[in-house]
Formats: structure tokens, C-alpha cells, sequence
């Protein structure tokens, strides 16, 4: 008996973490909920609470400028291409947390690209700002242009729909703060221009209050009457571009924010300035909260800044400068929200609670407002990833940066039911761990979760300590010492013996050592007990001069005795722990070496290329840039086996859990590498053979970590994405055999339904199973029934019910029977039976209605239905020519045998020994 064959390894991707956001305009409707993003030349529409895709815009050449009307019935996008799209959104029939977008319309609103946009409060008015200067206003359920505003002279930078709650005196003219003959003449000249405009009337009084507010690259300000159609003042007293336009209603006051450093207060009722602010840095959004008392700000710094309204005074505690990265670059708020959210130049948002305002009295200061949450747009090009805590409910994730990102791994089920409240939903993040001057490379984590090393480029590495339950996170000691940056870094291997203190309290008990590798070329030990005893900062053990080039990774076996370090230089060394002296030498690799891995520790023996592999020592798992993986021997160090399939370098490996239970569900050792080709392979050992390929990254992917239950793959790549590949190969199997015995089943079932005369099931289940020769046998049987029943189209009434009542997709596939029969002479008779029945039973409409289903495109190499009509027709003709011929040829074969009867032998004429001659007077002489 032949034996079974082994188990296919599958893996699916069970969770993405994704980015959402890479820049650009940002948008949120008034609820808090609905975030309007743009990511590459795509706009999302994204849950704020759990980051949840609603859906997807793509075509957008990249957007400039995006808006969400308040109550998110209406989307508004502005693109570099010189087009507008408004979309209306509703909520998807097939599931509440989707949102079907409808384009309305597609527009070209200006002759150069969209700066800013704004929508007013009743989210019917939709006001565009051009590069050109010239305004526009658009009922955005209409899609017509209602005003068009000229008089700036610059990029629009700034817009703002208000509502004016007091009369103005009609001044007849512009007021001005810097009141000249040159600037009303020109607001003479836009009068002017305005009453020449052919734009749609606004009826009604209830628009004589409305305003809109625009600002200029120039620091110019003009504010406009949407009844009037005209500027009714011109606030000229900033010197940069205005970014931050809004309106308060209780205090009657505009304040305007500008990168000139300042925030200027306007009255309302006169247009003339009430207080000028000096916030000390370029404010890119200004607004108002609680209820008009207090002023944000938020620009270069990177802070959210509180100031009073009346008094101008700062009521913010002094906060640090962030780095220009973390620059503000825009502030979303509406007065029904209970947060502010600051989007950052890092591509990140950060919610801010409003809570503390409600106890502020007004003197005094405050603390910068609680951070709710911070939210990564993007994570960038992923450099390395790794399991946090215990339960490994958190993910650790170094970036292009310098700061490393703590990401929760929580379920779906736990999220969080607003988008201010603490997250606890799968990919929130958690906490930013700051500290290194410069990006990381590397990072690594003790056996509890913990402890977490990492390596960058300022030439230091950092051990920080991970308390998820008290929400600690701390650098716990600076290691300096290389003298270039780090590229590896590698903690302990050993797990504490259950019962002791280390076990039970793995955070009171640091890693005893790290070890490190740099550019330098050198390898060192640094001994964080005696450290901490001695009440230093950790100092180096040793340094070792371990390669010719830059030092990739290093790796520590499972009882912490040996560590490997892998290098440019092409070569992999085997080091002793405590003495740092080189055992041995691994050599083959033909480019260099970026990632190796020891095998864990119950390992067990398998095959290799010559013959069977015993762990002995131990083995070592590498890859390197000529595109392939190795399995070394540390007996003799000698490369046992070597896994070939990548297109590009391998940049990380790793070892599969070892493989647990006996019998069918038994697999051999399992490794995974990640290469530059964006893919993910799974080897088996024994074989060489690849299990399977992983494909969901669009770029190289250089992080790769095995959990070490689940057996999950997490890979994070250049792309920014991090996949988790769940283990399905149980699941696999077990549907396979399932499949398997119900295949037997319905066969069976089918050869019952065949013996007992039961058409109907005969038929639907030899479709369901696709048995094209037992449904030919079972039709050949029924256009063979003699004689046929009276009446019946096809020999047996019961099938005529059953061929009249057909679902769109059985139909389809059986005409796609039908044309593969008919091709065949001796099938064909039933084909055109069939295809008799199936016309007589059913409309013309019936046939040019179907679709091929997706279980039916690829059957019989079925096309549309116009292919399959098509073959039936030409095989048709085909077939009655034959039949055209065979009747002339009958033809002649009934003239010969009419002739020949008429013929007879003469009897008893002649000798008897031949033919002889019968004469006639009316016929030709033949023989006889």
C-alpha cells in the first residue's frame, strides 16, 4: 500500500495592519467617526474608533485637498489633475461598518490646483480656494457654482464658512485696518467685477448673516458676504501665510492663525483688530473651544497650545519643542466632539481630551491636555518586529525613525466603542518609546516579553523596560561604547526555572547581558547585572574584532552559551558567551550573510542532502544576499542542506515551532525567510522543498517573527504593511478530508438517484458535481426512451420538469455541456435533443440575461454566453450540412435500387453458361 501523502503547510492572512494615512488633506465629520484620508493617489474613508476601512476611492490623482460635510452625507476631492468629485456616502446594505460612495458629479472647479476647501455648518455649501487666487462656492447637492470671489492676489491657504449672530452697519464700502486710496479702489474694482458675475441668486434674508473667511499666502484676510456677493472687509495686518481661520459667536471674534508667529483677534462688529497674540512659532491651525473662552493653537512645535481668549494669556504649562517631524500641521475639531485631533507632519494623530477644560476656572494654568490616543497613519518602511509580554498581546515595531512603536495585538472584539476611548483594539497603538537620537536598526526581546533591546544609529543601544499593566514604559539603561552605528543586538535565550523569582517577576530581574554588533566590525558584551549592583552605567565585558565588514545580526542559542554573528563579510562566527573567544567558522554564502537563527531547543533530527541530520551541538539557519538559505551542523560546522527559491537576498529567517503530535498530524522541522522579492517562504527541513509562498507585501520584506504558540508568521515590510499569517494547515486537512468523504457520498448518491429513475436529483446533483459523462449517460438513456412519452419534448416528461425549471447557473453550465456534446457526431443527436427542450421551456430572454457564475468561467473554457451560442450555432450548421449531404447521397442510392428492380435475368434463355441478352423495345441493352 502506497503511503500517505504528507501534509500540505498552508497559511492565510488572518490580520493586516495597514496604513490609512501618507499625507496630504485630512478630513472628519462632526461626529468624530469618519476620517477622510488620502493615501498615495487613493482616498479612504476610515472608522476613527478602530481604524476600520469603510472604503476606498482610488483614481485620484493625488489629492490635493478633501472634505467631509458635517453629517457625512457628502464628500468633496480636489486632485492635482484639476478635478473635483463629490461623492455621496451611505451606509452599505450588506454591513453597518461599510459606506458606499456614489459619484455625483466630477468637476473642473479652477484652472489651477485646489489649495484648501470647506464646507459650512449645514454641509450644503461647498467653498474651493485656488493656487490662482479666485474663490469659489459650490451647492454641493446641486453641483453649481453660486459665487465666485476674486480680489486675492495669492495662493488661497485658508477658508472659513461663518454665521454672523449681530447687525453690521453698512459701511458702503471695505473697511480696512490699513485704510488707503489704492486698497478701495480695488475693492471697488471687486465690486465691480462681482455684479458682472453671472452666478445664481441666494434667496432669502436667512442668508444676509452668512460669511465667508479667506486667507492668503501674502497674510491678507478678506471676508466676504455671501448675500451681498461682495468683500466687506480686507484684514491686512499679518506678514506670512494664514493657515487658521475660525469664528466664536458668544465672543463675536475671528481669530486668525499665520506662520508669521502670531494670532491675531478681530471684532466682528468693526473688523478691527482686538489682540495680537505672540505665540513664538508658525501656527498652522487656530480655533476655538469652550464655547468661545479659550483659543488652540498648534503649529511647528508639535504641541497643542491653550490660550485665553479675553486676556490673550497662555494657559498651557511651558511644553517641549518636538522634533520637526512631529511638527502640527493641521487640527481637527467640532464643537460636538469632546477631543482635539492634531494631525502631525509624522503622518499621525493624536486625539487631546477636552475634559480638563471643564474645571478651569480661568486662572491659573494647566497641564498640556491628555492624550487619548496616538494614531499611525503610516508606520514606514518596517526594519524589524518583535512579540511583547507574556501573552504576546503586544508588538513591538521598529520603523524608519528613531523611536520604536508599542502596537496592540488585541482582538477585534475589544475595541473601543467611540474614538475617545482608550484603545484596546487590534493595531491601536500604544505607546511611542523615545529616546535614541537617530533610526533604529534592531531590536530583540528577553524570554518574558519584558525586556526589549534595541540598536541604532547614533552608536548606542537601549534596553527598555515593557510594564503594559501599569502603562510603563522606560529606557532602563543606555549603552554607548561603538564607534559606529549598531546593525545587531541579541538578549538571553534562557528561561528562569519555573518557581524561581526570575520566573515570577520577570520584570524585577533585567536580561544579565546583551550583546551587540556594529559597523565597527566589532562584537561586545555588556553585563547588566553587575550594573546595576554596582550602580553604573553598563560598561562592556569585552570587545571582540569579529569580521572584515559590517556585522548584520547576531543570534544566542537556547541555553546561552554560544552566539553567532552574521556579516557583510559573507561568513557566519561561532562565538562562546562568557569568554568571547570564536569556535568556529561558517563559510559558503557568496554574498552576505543578513540574518541566522539557532534551532530552538527540542529540535529534532531529520534529513539532509547527505543523508539524515542529527541536531548534535546543534544547528544554525541562515540567509544571505545570493538568494539562498542554509542549514549548518555546529559538530562540524559544515552546511548540511541549502534552500534555494528566492529571487532576491534573504533578509531574515527564522525556525518554526517544533512539531508537536503523531500521526497524520505530524509535519517535519519547518523554517520561513523573507527576501528582498517581497515574499515569505515556508521550507521543510527534511525535503528542502518549499511548503508554501506567502505573497501579500509590495516590497522587500526585512522583518519576519514566529509566535511561539499559534505558530502565527508576522512579516512587516518596506511597504508599511504587517501581515499575520495564520497557521491553516489543520483547518487544511481537516476540510480536504471532509471534502473528500462527501465527494464519495454524493456519488454514491448520485448512482442511487440514477438506478431509482429520479431525474430531478439525478440531474441538479451530476451539475453540482460536474460528472459531464454521467449526465451524457443518464440523457442518452432518457433521448433513447422507446417509445417516448406523448407529449414530452426530450422522451420523458419528467425531465422536461426538471430542464424547464433550472436555476441561472445550472443552466448555464449545462449549455456549456451542451456545446462541448454537440462538437462530437455520435453526442450530438442528444445535444440538439437538449438544446430543442431547453428553447421550447424557456424565453429568449431567459438565454441573453445569463452571466457565467464564478464556479462556471473556467468549465469547458466557458466564456460569455454569446461564445456559447455561437459554438452551438456554427457546430449546428455544421451537423445539418451533413445530414444535406447524406440525403442527396440517399438520393442516388434510391435511383439505383428503383433501377435495378426493374431488371430481370432471362430464364432459360441462351446456353445457360453466361449472361444473356433480354431486349427491349423501350429500354437500353444491359447485361443479365
Amino acid at each position: 500500500m502506497a503511503p500517505l501523502p504528507g501534509i500540505k503547510t498552508t497559511f492565510e492572512p488572518a490580520k493586516v495592519i495597514q496604513p490609512f494615512y501618507t499625507g496630504g488633506s485630512i478630513a472628519v465629520d462632526q461626529g468624530g467617526r469618519i476620517l477622510a484620508t488620502c493615501l498615495g493617489e487613493d482616498v479612504l474613508l476610515v472608522d476613527l474608533g478602530n481604524r476600520e476601512q469603510l472604503t476606498r476611492i482610488e483614481g485620484m490623482i493625488t489629492t490635493k485637498s478633501s472634505v467631509v460635510t458635517p453629517s457625512a452625507s457628502y464628500l468633496a476631492l480636489c486632485s492635482r489633475s484639476l478635478s473635483m468629485r463629490i461623492y455621496s456616502l451611505k451606509s452599505s446594505p450588506l454591513s453597518v461598518s461599510a459606506i458606499v460612495p456614489e459619484l455625483l458629479r466630477s468637476l473642473k472647479p479652477h484652472l489651477s490646483p485646489v489649495i484648501v476647501t470647506a464646507t459650512d455648518s449645514s454641509g450644503t455649501l461647498l467653498a474651493t480656494g485656488g493656487a490662482e487666487g479666485l474663490i469659489k462656492v459650490w451647492d454641493i447637492k446641486g453641483g453649481f457654482v453660486t459665487h465666485t470671489l476674486r480680489g486675492h492676489g495669492g495662493i488661497i491657504s485658508a477658508l472659513r464658512f461663518f454665521e454672523v449672530t449681530v447687525a453690521e452697519k453698512p459701511t458702503g464700502g471695505s473697511v480696512n485696518t490699513k485704510v488707503g486710496t489704492k486698497r478701495r479702489r480695488e475693492n471697488s474694482a471687486v465690486q465691480e467685477d462681482e455684479a458682472m458675475e453671472d452666478a445664481v441668486t441666494v434667496n432669502g434674508d436667512s442668508t444676509r448673516g452668512f460669511r465667508l473667511g479667506s486667507g492668503c499666502e501674502d497674510g491678507q484676510i478678506r471676508i466676504w458676504d455671501l448675500h451681498k456677493r461682495s468683500c466687506i472687509a480686507i484684514l491686512d495686518s499679518h506678514v506670512s501665510i494664514v493657515r487658521g481661520l475660525a469664528y466664536s459667536r458668544e465672543e463675536n471674534v475671528l481669530v486668525s492663525g499665520s506662520r508669521d508667529k502670531t494670532v491675531i483677534l478681530w471684532d466682528t462688529r468693526s473688523w478691527k483688530v482686538r489682540k495680537v497674540i505672540p505665540v513664538l512659532e508658525g501656527v498652522e491651525s487656530a480655533g476655538f473651544v469652550k464655547d468661545g473662552s479659550l483659543i488652540y493653537t498648534g503649529g511647528e512645535n508639535g504641541t497643542v497650545r491653550l490660550w485665553q481668549t479675553g486676556s490673550g494669556r497662555e494657559i498651557t504649562q511651558e511644553q517641549r519643542a518636538r522634533s520637526e517631524g512631529e511638527g502640527i500641521v493641521d487640527i481637527l475639531f467640532y464643537e460636538s466632539l469632546q477631543f482635539l485631533i492634531s494631525v502631525h507632519a509624522d503622518q499621525s494623530l493624536v486625539l487631546h481630551s477636552l475634559d480638563p477644560l471643564s474645571e478651569f476656572s480661568g486662572s491659573g494654568t494647566l497641564p498640556p491636555l491628555p492624550q487619548l490616543r496616538r494614531i499611525s497613519g503610516t508606520h514606514d518602511e518596517i526594519i524589524d518586529l518583535a512579540y511583547l509580554t507574556l501573552n504576546k498581546s503586544l508588538l513591538a515595531v521598529a520603523t524608519n525613525s528613531e523611536d520604536i512603536r508599542v502596537v496592540s495585538l488585541a482582538s477585534t472584539g475589544e475595541s473601543a466603542n467611540s474614538p475617545s476611548e482608550i484603545p484596546g483594539h487590534f493595531g491601536a497603538d500604544v505607546s511611542l518609546l523615545r529616546g535614541h537620537e537617530d533610526i533604529i536598526i534592531c531590536l530583540d526581546v528577553d524570554w518574558s516579553g519584558h525586556w526589549l533591546a534595541t540598536g541604532a544609529k547614533d552608536n548606542t543601544a537601549r534596553l527598555w523596560r515593557i510594564d503594559p499593566d501599569h502603562l510603563s514604559y522606560v529606557c532602563f539603561a543606555t549603552l554607548t561604547g561603538h564607534a559606529e552605528s549598531l546593525g545587531a543586538i541579541a538578549l538571553p535565550r534562557v528561561t528562569p526555572p519555573v518557581g524561581s523569582a526570575a520566573y515570577a517577576k520577570p520584570l524585577d530581574h533585567p536580561p544579565q547581558f546583551i550583546l551587540t554588533g556594529s559597523q565597527d566590525r566589532t562584537v561586545k558584551r555588556w553585563d547588566i547585572a553587575n550594573a546595576i549592583q554596582a550602580k553604573g552605567a553598563p560598561r562592556a565585558t569585552y570587545t571582540r574584532k569579529a569580521h572584515d565588514k559590517d556585522i548584520n545580526a547576531i543570534d544566542v542559542n537556547h541555553n546561552s552559551t554560544l552566539f553567532a554573528s552574521a556579516s557583510q563579510d559573507r561568513t557566519v562566527k561561532i562565538w562562546s558567551v562568557e569568554e568571547g573567544e570564536a569556535q568556529g567558522v561558517l563559510r559558503g554564502h557568496r554574498r552576505g550573510v543578513w540574518s541566522v537563527r539557532f534551532a530552538p531547543k527540542d529540535t529534532p533530527a531529520t534529513s539532509g542532502d547527505g543523508g539524515p541530520i542529527a541536531a548534535g551541538r546543534g544547528l544554525v539557519l541562515t540567509g544571505s544576499g545570493d538568494r539562498t538559505v542554509r542549514i549548518w551542523s555546529l559538530s562540524d560546522y559544515s552546511c548540511l542542506r541549502t534552500l534555494e527559491g528566492h529571487t532576491n537576498s534573504v533578509l531574515k529567517v527564522v525556525w518554526m515551532n517544533p512539531p508537536k503530535g503523531d500521526g497524520k498530524e505530524k509535519r517535519g522541522v519547518q523554517v520561513a525567510s523573507a527576501g528582498g522579492d517581497g515574499l515569505v517562504k515556508v521550507w521543510d527541513m527534511g525535503s528542502g522543498e518549499v511548503q508554501c509562498t506567502l505573497d501579500n507585501h509590495e516590497d522587500r520584506v526585512w522583518a519576519l517573527a514566529v509566535h511561539p504558540e499559534t505558530n502565527t508568521l508576522v512579516s512587516g515590510g518596506a511597504d508599511s504593511v504587517i501581515t499575520f499569517w495564520e497557521d491553516t494547515t489543520a483547518q487544511t486537512l481537516e476540510t480536504a478530508t471532509r471534502a473528500a468523504i462527501d465527494l464519495v457520498e454524493q456519488e454514491q448518491q448520485l448512482e442511487n438517484y440514477m438506478h431509482a429513475g429520479s431525474y430531478r436529483q439525478a440531474i441538479t446533483l451530476a451539475l453540482q458535481l460536474d460528472h459531464p459523462g454521467r449526465l451524457l449517460n443518464l440523457f442518452s438513456t432518457v433521448v433513447a426512451t422507446t417509445p417516448p412519452e406523448a407529449g414530452s419534448l426530450c422522451g420523458v416528461k419528467a425531465v422536461d420538469e426538471v430542464l424547464g425549471s433550472l436555476a441561472p447557473e445550472q443552466l448555464y453550465k449545462l449549455l456549456l455541456r451542451i456545446r462541448d456534446w454537440n462538437t462530437n457526431a455520435r453526442t450530438a443527436p442528444v445535444a440538439q435533443r437538449l438544446l430543442w427542450t431547453l428553447l421550447k421551456s424557456y424565453p429568449a430572454s431567459m438565454f441573453t440575461e445569463l452571466r457565467p457564475s464564478g464556479g462556471n468561467k473556467g468549465v469547458g473554457g466557458g466564456g460569455g454566453v454569446k461564445d456559447v451560442i455561437d459554438a452551438l450555432k456554427s457546430y449546428t450548421e455544421r451537423h445539418y450540412h451533413r445530414i444535406e449531404d447524406l440525403m442527396d447521397e440517399s438520393y442516388m442510392v434510391e435511383y439505383t435500387l428503383r433501377e435495378m428492380d426493374e431488371v430481370s435475368f432471362a430464364n432459360g434463355g441462351g446456353s445457360g453458361d453466361g449472361p444473356s441478352l433480354v431486349v427491349r423495345e423501350d429500354r437500353d441493352v444491359v447485361m443479365t
